[in-house]
């Protein structure tokens, strides 16, 4: 027997998983509950706030998840920052690979559609972002370098616009040759000498 948190719970995941795959213009509320096997009811009993209210919830539990992911990906190994940011791009590779490039997360799918237009959506994109940067400045602060959240912003940049080339060129390239970049800007921000070669993947 389904219960009002199924419900609710399908309607989440079914927009999510359409905002990744189309964006969020081109996903109706129609389609959203044909997809959670959902009432016009049920939609707007737990999300009165309609589309709008559903964006947002997609785009905080997702920027969420996706913490938990880079959090992951950047589990320094023993060889330094550098080196792990490089591996990092290598798994996130992997992760654009695995989802056929589509996007791994709808938050930059939003943030690139609606910043512009919707204030409560692009609050909740800059929210995610942020929560990501913070993080992985955590991560960088606690190598000892010194401007830890630049480097957290610039590294974050280059992996939202690898991953952009890397959808549109349908490879993981763009994501692979971004890799040595990223290394390049940690060595930099602790002060390393460049690395001879190419990064470790």
């Amino acid at each position: 027997m389904r219960t009002t948190g199924d419900t609710r719970a399908r309607i989440l995941t079914a927009a999510t998983e359409l905002f990744r795959r189309q964006g969020y213009s081109a996903t109706g509320m129609k389609q959203i509950l044909a997809t959670a096997d959902a009432t016009y009811g049920s939609a707007y009993h737990f999300f009165p706030g309609g589309k709008t209210q559903l964006g947002e919830e997609v785009v905080r539990a997702s920027g969420a998840a996706y913490l938990g992911l880079i959090t992951d990906l950047f589990q320094d190994g023993g060889d330094g920052p550098a080196e792990t940011t490089a591996r990092a791009f290598t798994g996130a590779a992997q992760t654009l690979l695995d989802l056929d490039f589509a996007d791994p997360c709808p938050v930059a799918t939003i943030a690139m559609e609606v910043a512009g237009t919707n204030e409560t959506l692009r609050l909740a994109t800059a929210e995610a972002f942020t929560s990501w940067t913070e993080a992985l400045a955590g991560y960088y602060g606690s190598c000892g370098i010194a401007e830890p959240r630049a480097t957290a912003t610039a590294v974050i940049a280059l992996l939202e616009g690898a991953f952009m080339l890397g959808r549109a060129a349908r490879s993981t390239a763009p994501v692979l040759d971004t890799a040595p970049a990223a290394a390049v800007v940690v060595r930099a921000a602790a002060g390393l000498p460049p690395a001879q070669g190419r990064p470790p993947a």
